[in-house]
């Protein structure tokens, strides 16, 4: 169900330059083609993944796929968009259960399903790293889509605690939190910013700060 967003690229494009191959995952063949084609000119080695979020088999069959193709996964960063055509924003007086249903198995039950599929190997290896990405409605909700950031809140809680969890065992989960908005025009009054100010972060968490357990990036 995820979308590739405009800010995908970069984070790609800074690992891919740093010599890691580049797995792309989303349910839009035609734009990961386009992602995939815009890495490999760079000279980075990238492939597309097909696969919905929501398809727990699909997911978890397309990073199985992944590993076997690069040798194994490194480092899992998990930020799904979804499309206009399938989120449906509430208010918390008008929310029905399956609003909040549907936009949890999309953040935070996704996010858990690729976690499943990555980090046995992550353990046996000793090292990973495990991004989750959200938007600033998991910190500071929003009336107009109280059903969204209750499941990206989830999903940050979620992310914060993994970290706890693995910290001993070698392994990074972090939550990357970005209050701004990229290459979209701006939401209550959120800044824009570029995207290639985005990658640094997961390049630092990934490489640097690895005792931390979340980011907020506003710009």
């Amino acid at each position: 169900m995820s979308e590739p967003g405009p800010g995908w690229v970069w984070p790609s494009r800074t690992f891919g330059s740093q010599g890691y191959d580049v797995a792309l995952i989303s349910r839009n063949r035609t734009k990961l083609d386009d992602l995939v084609g815009t890495l490999t000119a760079e000279g980075i080695t990238a492939a597309a993944f097909p696969a919905d979020v929501l398809d727990r088999d699909a997911l978890t069959q397309a990073l199985k796929d992944a590993a076997a193709q690069f040798g194994g996964i490194d480092v899992l960063e998990y930020s799904p968009l979804a499309g206009l055509d399938t989120s449906a924003m509430t208010t918390p007086a008008e929310t029905d259960l399956v609003h909040v249903q549907h936009e949890i198995e999309f953040h935070l039950y996704g996010a858990i399903a690729a976690t499943k599929a990555v980090l046995p190997a992550m353990r046996d290896a000793g090292t990973g790293t495990l991004l989750f990405t959200t938007g600033a409605g998991s910190m500071n909700p929003q009336p107009p889509t109280v059903n969204i950031d209750t499941a990206t809140a989830a999903l940050r809680n979620w992310a914060i605690n993994l970290h706890k969890e693995l910290a001993q065992a070698g392994i990074q989960a972090a939550h990357i939190g970005l209050d701004v908005t990229i290459g979209t025009p701006t939401f209550y009054g959120q800044p824009q910013a570029p995207a290639d100010q985005l990658a640094p972060i997961y390049w630092d968490l990934h490489t640097t700060n690895r005792d931390q357990a979340e980011r907020i990036f506003r710009g």
